[in-house]
């Protein structure tokens, strides 16, 4: 099969570990795949030294300090060009020159550019849940409008997409699994670093050990999450977007070791599962060539080492905020817009030691009970939403304080 032209991509969240693993899938394949642009927000020197290694033609820089320090410090010969501001990083996920876009920034913040590459058709792989927890019904009908390609890069989702029927992956957001055949979608998760810690000790855990975790590499956001297993609520509602399933067709199961990423189950009994090691390179590289496979740096599982799979559900008690999830996925787009940026700022002051561990459970449960909501209709009344519940969350911060 021939190979197709280089694709131009951009990299939004590039200091981050899912830049860092793009990036060297991107390196294994030179003839595929061009570093058109890195973005990032405010890691100057990381962002410099991946610009000496990849050299993009752009490294965009969210924050405006930043951008200025990071132009001071870009050797002139390299030829990049810094650049900044929302409207500058919206035109560069739509220019012509940009082919695929990697939507890896964490949090709210990568609504805005993730949105606009989709509505500008662009070959999208969606690390970044917030844009559908966030927007989902808006999201899935601007990709539908625009035919934008979009490919999931979460783990759990990836391997449920590649556990589905071609006639699925090719209508995200509308689909019927019904048609397809399948009775329920099984959403793996390793019920991170606290799944055994007596639950009367859960007050006490710190920062330092809620991002331990003990199979994947990921920032310090992400990992409070899994701690939480708010990482799964917010894919559960993730997962409701992207597969429509009905809600008794989506279950979270508790699976601590990590090789099983997800699993689809169909009407005649049959479960198929996709398997890896946890790796995030894996995902990418199936996202970067589908639907073809290219080699992505990972080892081959080995099924004499593998050791015992266990499974179990996950317990309300221990994982709170979970549960808020699904409660929320199930009253509506305003509810799971509101959980997640009280989480956001929950797990935020959780971070910065200004509340304990399971102090983030109730923020969110404040917020989801006392802030109000109203239609959402657009993107700015999702910003307005978003911009309400942080200020309510960070208020219950000073509370506790």
């Amino acid at each position: 099969m021939p190979i197709e032209r280089t694709q131009n991509v951009v990299i939004l969240g590039a200091t981050g570990s899912i830049g860092a693993s793009t990036l060297s899938v991107m390196s294994m394949h030179p003839q595929r795949y061009s570093v058109y642009a890195l973005v990032a927000n405010t890691n100057v020197d990381k962002m410099l030294a991946l610009c000496l290694v990849h050299q993009p033609v752009i490294a965009h820089m969210v924050d405006e300090n930043a951008a200025m320090a990071l132009k001071a410090a870009m050797p002139p010969n390299l030829g990049i060009t810094v650049t900044t501001g929302i409207d500058t990083l919206i035109d560069l996920v739509t220019s012509s020159q940009t082919d695929t876009v990697m939507a890896a920034i964490v949090g709210a913040a990568g609504l805005l550019p993730t949105f606009a590459a989709v509505k500008a058709g662009k070959r999208v792989l969606l690390a970044n849940k917030e844009a559908l927890v966030m927007s989902g019904a808006l999201f899935m009908q601007a990709r539908r409008q625009s035919g934008a390609e979009l490919l999931p890069v979460d783990s759990e989702h990836n391997a449920i997409f590649q556990c589905l029927p071609e006639a699925v992956q090719t209508n995200l957001g509308f689909c019927s699994l019904d048609d397809a055949g399948v009775s329920s979608i099984l959403l793996t998760g390793s019920g991170g670093p606290f799944l055994t810690v007596p639950l009367e000790r859960l007050a006490s855990m710190t920062p330092a050990q809620a991002c331990k975790h003990p199979n994947w590499s990921m920032g310090p956001k992400i990992s409070v999450d899994s701690a939480t297993m708010m990482n799964k609520g917010l894919e559960f509602i993730e997962a409701r977007w992207l597969f429509n399933p009905r809600a008794e067709q989506l279950k979270v199961v508790v699976h601590p070791q990590s090789v099983i990423h997800s699993m689809v189950q169909y009407r005649d009994g049959s479960v198929l599962a996709q398997m890896g090691n946890p790796d995030m390179r894996t995902p990418i590289a199936h996202c970067m060539s589908y639907p073809n496979r290219i080699e992505s740096g990972v080892e081959a599982l080995d099924f004499f080492k593998l050791g015992d799979l266990s499974f179990c559900e996950a317990d309300t008690a221990r994982f709170p905020c979970l549960h808020l999830a699904i409660q929320a996925c199930a009253q509506g787009q305003e509810a799971t817009t509101v959980l997640n940026a009280a989480n956001e700022v929950a797990v935020e002051a959780f971070l910065a030691g200004q509340i304990g561990f399971t102090q983030i459970a109730a923020i969110n449960d404040s917020c989801l009970t006392q802030v109000p909501q109203s239609s959402l209709n657009s993107i700015d009344d999702i910003l307005q939403l978003d911009s309400l519940t942080r200020q309510h969350a960070w208020q219950a911060v000073k509370r506790i304080r």
